[in-house]
């Protein structure tokens, strides 16, 4: 089984490999390289494995976030 978590977009420049998403209040590098940009600050993605697979809507987040008991 493989687990995804939902990240918000904090900054990605075009064209860049490599964006800042927060997760759960910190802020890391994901690569975003699989998925078509630009990306837009406070748009979500899930994340796995340091990999960004899918844009997801910030409702498909909160909901992600409420099975892990965290707020969004």
């Amino acid at each position: 089984m493989c687990l995804g978590i939902p990240g918000r977009v904090v900054d990605c420049p075009t064209g860049a490999d490599l964006g800042r998403v927060e997760v759960a209040g910190v802020v890391r590098e994901i690569n975003v390289s699989l998925l078509d940009g630009p990306f837009v600050p406070g748009e979500y993605v899930l994340i796995h494995s340091g990999f960004a697979l899918e844009r997801m809507s910030a409702e498909r987040a909160a909901d992600a976030y409420a099975f892990f008991g965290v707020d969004l």
